[in-house]
């Protein structure tokens, strides 16, 4: 018989439709019940018995959208979320050049707010003969030095591609400003090549690490490729894949219908090989348009500054590609920030389940910070998820969102309530590495809509708060549900994996600002220990 634990004298959220109980019975990797501490002990008499002395357990939060090796990848990189202007950056790029010797430096983090129009010669006066990159804390646009901008080739006459810009000055010449397919296809093709399987691996692990640490035993990765996948498979043979993966592919706009469709017959394929319990491929990733910050989100009335810019997805060959993957029982991930691609993304779907008729779907729809009510009502109809991430509406990043709208529509930012008022599925994650990977702020976002990175300051439209248990609820169970995994993982119920948390605080009895606070003390994955702090 499988190994017997028992876990007593505990206040279990389960997340499930009995939302409290004391005790949870493990045999093997599986939840064999949940529920009160005597009928625990009597289901598995034999087990190893741990007392919880009362501590709080939650299900394992399962991040709903995040980019896994990149996540480990940021965490070398130089920070400058903090940077809270050009000089205090400047600095923190000078200091990682005089401390390190290898050949080029990359940074994250960066808000426009904090600089103004970015211009390669604000770097260069930094770091004039290193290659830099800056990305941005949305990871749509990159900032790039006199030096990098030579490393990868790009200089006054090389053309923007289509969906991307290699941003120019009044004469023509290159700022160093690079955003969306511009970034992807001329940016990350040359980094990639630097990049050795070792790089992968690391970075992998110290996600891994991070996710123990932090409660996450689940993931939703949003934008895999080949070369980070080996890395998860190598991971998982090993048995060092400490949080459950399942992956959207990511599928580039080539201009070549054929080309595109081709994408989606090798993830079907790369599907196939890869449903274990650690490690799945279940859909495609699009990304259908920018973002606000970047003024590269379609929006129907224009910016604040006159732009007024197109889908990188245009409805003509969004539709041929989300039907062919619909067909082949993909998940369909689409990215749309502003209201056109919001409709645009939906009007897809629904042409892909008129042509291909009932079937169970579990697509969606990423981020939607700007959304027409009505938009709400046909993604809820048409049962597509709302995956939202709380920590892109915290107040000490909004300043340029709200300046770029810079109308009534800031008004209506990140409507969460809204999604599961009109009967959609909800479900939170933390687009990290665009932003801070740990779920607790993320939940405080959520129930307090004010800043974890500056409590002090005023909450952004209170109104779209959610209730705590909820927002775990959608941070948990709604995010499983949304990966197709919620006979898996996600809550606390007899016959799924054992899963699950234990934090060093009651954060239901306790001030809400002692979220920012709360550490997980356990966490367990497939009945397993897999983290314990001292």
């Amino acid at each position: 018989m499988a190994e017997q634990q028992v876990f007593t004298g505990g206040k279990v959220f389960t997340a499930d439709r009995r939302p409290w109980a004391t005790a949870i019975a493990v045999r093997g990797d599986r939840v064999l019940y949940v529920g009160d501490d005597d009928t625990a002990r009597r289901l598995a008499p034999n087990a190893a018995e741990t007392d919880l002395a009362g501590a709080l357990v939650l299900p394992g939060f399962v991040d709903g959208h995040a980019h896994v090796v990149h996540t480990g990848e940021a965490a070398g990189h130089v920070d400058l979320w903090s940077a809270g202007d050009l000089p205090e950056l400047q600095r923190r790029l000078a200091a990682a050049a005089a401390d390190q010797s290898g050949p080029r430096i990359r940074a994250q983090g960066w808000q426009r707010s904090a600089t103004g129009t970015p211009r390669r010669e604000m770097l260069d006066e930094a770091v004039p003969d290193v290659p830099v990159y800056v990305l941005a804390h949305d990871l749509h646009s990159i900032w790039l030095n006199s030096a990098a901008l030579a490393e990868i080739g790009v200089d006054d006459s090389t053309p923007s591609p289509p969906g991307g810009s290699i941003h120019r000055d009044e004469h023509g010449h290159a700022t160093g400003l690079i955003d969306e397919t511009a970034m992807e296809q001329l940016v990350w093709s040359t980094l990639d090549r630097f990049k050795t399987d070792d790089d992968i691996d690391d970075s992998l692990a110290a996600a891994l690490r991070a996710y123990r640490e932090s409660g996450i035993t689940a993931t939703t990765e949003m934008a895999l490729d080949e070369a980070d996948l080996a890395g998860m498979r190598r991971a998982s043979d090993a048995g060092q894949l400490t949080a459950r993966i399942a992956a959207h592919v990511i599928v580039h706009r080539t201009g070549d219908r054929q080309r595109d469709l081709e994408q989606v017959a090798r993830v079907a394929e790369l599907a196939a090989e890869e449903h274990s319990d650690r490690l799945r491929v279940i859909g495609i990733k699009i990304i259908a348009d920018g973002t606000v910050d970047g003024c590269t989100a379609a929006v129907r009335q224009p910016y604040a500054n006159g732009e007024l810019p197109g889908p990188i997805w245009p409805l003509e060959d969004l539709e041929p590609v989300v039907a062919a993957a619909d067909a082949a029982g993909l998940s369909i991930a689409i990215h749309a920030i502003g209201d056109e691609t919001v409709n645009i993304a939906i009007t897809a779907i629904e042409r892909a389940v008129a042509a291909n008729g009932p079937a169970q779907r579990r697509h969606r729809i990423e981020h939607l910070e700007v959304v027409d009510p009505d938009d709400i009502a046909r993604l809820a109809a048409l049962g597509i998820t709302a995956s939202m991430q709380p920590v892109h509406s915290d107040p000490a990043i909004q300043e340029n969102w709200r300046a770029m709208l810079g109308d009534e529509r800031i008004e209506r930012g990140y409507p969460w309530p809204e999604m599961t008022e009109q009967g959609a599925r909800l479900a939170f994650g933390s687009d990290s590495p665009t932003s801070p990977h740990a779920p607790l702020p993320n939940v405080f976002v959520a129930a307090t809509r004010r800043s974890a990175l500056n409590p002090q300051l005023e909450p952004n439209l209170p109104r779209y708060a959610v209730p705590l248990a909820d927002a775990i609820v959608h941070a948990t169970r709604d995010a499983a549900w949304a990966c197709g995994a919620d006979d898996r993982y996600g809550r606390l119920a007899a016959g799924l994996f054992a899963d699950f948390i234990v934090l060093d605080r009651d954060i239901f009895a306790v001030a809400v600002d002692e979220l920012l606070e709360t550490s997980v003390v356990r966490t367990v994955v497939g009945g397993k220990t897999v983290f314990e702090r001292d």
